[in-house]
């Protein structure tokens, strides 16, 4: 294997590794370094440059930006999740027939919807959507996001808060959780003006909250006491 492929596939291992043990601080030392290696590849994006190990080193950078994706939801970083899933994005469209297809496309575009909708960049969800297959459609991931957005804009927000249940994978939930605070906000803010005074009771069937003690946590964390 060349010396330089050799040296990214050896990094991304330790990157792995610490990914697993849940050391993001390493993780995050270890992407830089592997983002400046794949500076030397010439066969990635945007040159697509026809060299001997072009398919490895596709397929290795683009394991490598699903990873970055994923790093970033982690670490609850939604710049870097923009900046990486935008480097990311070439491998799925323009390097489509270069590549067999990754399994982790469908989550990681489904991640990506979840990120607009709760920026409230609903004219770009839409725009993304128009790109995707009909058979991209279908996948539960992106099923998942639609689903949400409908509702979401519906003002169903008993379902939007119940999606959280049927996450079609663990990392949604960072996402799900942000819209759920957006939401319970939206609602508090116009019940403190069209209300003088709320029971705890009716205050958390408003704010779709299971218990009193959730209801209290999120009351604690607006008001900082």
């Amino acid at each position: 294997m060349d010396p330089q492929l050799t040296e990214v596939s050896q990094q991304l291992e330790r990157f792995k590794a610490a990914f697993v043990r849940k050391d993001y601080n390493t993780c995050s030392d270890l992407l830089s370094r592997l983002k400046v290696l794949l500076t030397k590849f010439t066969s990635l994006p945007p040159l697509f440059e026809n060299t001997p190990n072009a398919a490895q080193e596709l397929a290795i950078a683009r394991d490598i930006y699903e990873h970055a994706v994923v790093l970033s939801v982690k670490t609850e970083d939604q710049d870097a999740f923009e900046r990486d899933f935008f480097q990311l994005k070439p491998y799925y469209v323009d390097a489509r027939n270069r590549l067999p297809p990754s399994p982790q496309e469908n989550l990681i575009l489904g991640l990506n919807l979840l990120r607009l909708l709760v920026q409230n960049r609903i004219a770009e969800f839409h725009t993304e959507l128009e790109l995707l297959s009909s058979a991209t459609l279908e996948n539960p991931c992106i099923k998942h996001a639609v689903e949400l957005e409908q509702s979401f804009m519906e003002g169903a927000y008993n379902r939007v808060l119940s999606a959280r249940q049927t996450a079609p994978d663990a990392t949604y939930v960072y996402f799900m959780d942000l819209l759920a605070k957006t939401i319970r906000d939206e609602i508090a803010g116009c019940s403190e003006k069209a209300y003088d005074y709320v029971s705890i009771s009716d205050a958390r069937q408003m704010l779709l909250f299971s218990s009193d003690q959730e209801l209290l946590t999120y009351v604690n964390e607006i008001f900082g006491s």
